[in-house]
């Protein structure tokens, strides 16, 4: 269906929020604006390159992201993409590159980390399987300033040992949460751990 659903839990109705999402699997609201941003996974088999996957800002409902049309907010689908045009969708906020398989995203609450860190987002790159050089395999760090642009930082990394090699990592992240004492839990199935990411001077 390519959207993202909500459901009044007082009337169990249920209605569309997001269109044209092709595969979200981390989503939270920022604490500031209690707006929705979900990460999005983009199709496959075009080029090693392209499309890239997203970050997005749903700042209302109702609002379409593209799929199947129009991927990273400027590449038309080779297929479904005919006769279309990019601009009549709703642009991504972010790029986060070609099949990084971003998963899990929250914004950091807490107050364990450095000052800059709050309400910033965290997003799990759980890394390429189908890109000839393999990326992702880490956390980066996503802040957005006065204007809405996106910064990206690396937050985590050292999963990604050679971009040649099968397997080329020693851990893929998956999630990542925020515990009550600040500290970052963060998911690998690679190897079936949880690893916590605290912080002090």
């Amino acid at each position: 269906q390519a959207t993202i659903n909500r459901v009044d839990p007082k009337t169990g109705v249920m209605e569309t929020y997001a269109h044209g999402v092709r595969n979200s699997v981390g989503f939270d609201w920022d604490p500031r604006t209690k707006e929705l941003w979900f990460t999005n996974h983009a199709r496959d088999w075009v080029s090693d390159e392209l499309p890239h996957d997203t970050l997005h800002r749903a700042a209302k409902k109702g609002m379409h992201f593209g799929y199947p049309y129009c991927h990273q907010g400027d590449f038309l689908d080779p297929e479904y993409g005919k006769g279309r045009a990019c601009s009549e969708f709703d642009a991504p906020a972010a790029k986060l590159g070609a099949h990084i398989a971003p998963l899990g995203m929250r914004f950091y609450t807490g107050s364990m980390f450095p000052a800059e860190y709050r309400n910033t987002m965290f997003i799990a790159m759980h890394g390429s399987w189908n890109r000839t050089t393999k990326q992702g395999y880490n956390v980066m760090r996503a802040s957005v300033d006065g204007n809405g642009k996106v910064e990206l930082k690396p937050f985590l990394e050292g999963f990604l040992t050679d971009e040649k090699a099968d397997p080329p990592m020693w851990g893929r992240p998956v999630d990542v949460l925020v515990m009550r004492d600040g500290a970052l839990l963060v998911s690998d199935d690679y190897n079936g751990i949880v690893y916590r990411v605290s912080y002090r001077k």
